[in-house]
């Protein structure tokens, strides 16, 4: 996924929000503000794009997002359980009616057993609507597992506002 092709599915993004007169909301772990700084990137991105969420740590999840602590402990920050909580928390803490979450393991470090590098949950609200998240696995380094993770979630928005 090229940056033109990342740019591309911001402009799409944008014209989905726009038609709809709704704002995004991102909330972002592995990425590190990836998605943010994509939407950012076009020009008046201010009418559809309102916030953007770092939450790297479990203590920023929970201050910031409204994460539960139980939810963390007993599922980990790279869960569904996770970032569907990241992603209603983006909705809650904002005037966006669409948000998306993103945590994962970008690697190198950081993997176990039973989540390897490259293993990325993310989330997609609608005010609304049904939560829809989902387990990926990308193959690279990390900044390619980050960079397809961006392009994911890009893609779940515009999935999620065609569903709605």
């Amino acid at each position: 996924m090229t940056d033109q092709e990342l740019e591309g599915l911001a402009e799409q993004v944008a014209a989905a929000l726009l038609a709809r007169r709704w704002m995004l909301a991102a909330a972002e772990s592995c990425t590190g503000g990836w998605v943010a700084k994509v939407c950012t990137d076009l020009a008046g991105s201010s009418r559809w794009f309102e916030r953007g969420f770092v939450t790297y740590t479990n203590e920023a999840k929970q201050e910031m997002l409204g994460v539960e602590p139980g939810v963390l402990a007993e599922q980990g920050a790279v869960s569904e359980g996770t970032v569907r909580q990241m992603a209603a928390g983006a909705l809650a803490r904002s005037r966006a009616r669409v948000s998306l979450a993103i945590s994962g393991i970008a690697g190198p470090g950081g993997a176990t057993p039973f989540k390897p590098v490259g293993m990325v949950c993310l989330a997609w609200a609608v005010s609304g609507e049904e939560m829809v998240s989902c387990t990926r696995h990308f193959e690279g380094d990390r900044d390619a597992v980050r960079r397809q993770a961006v392009a994911a979630a890009l893609q779940g928005v515009l999935d999620v506002l065609v569903a709605a």
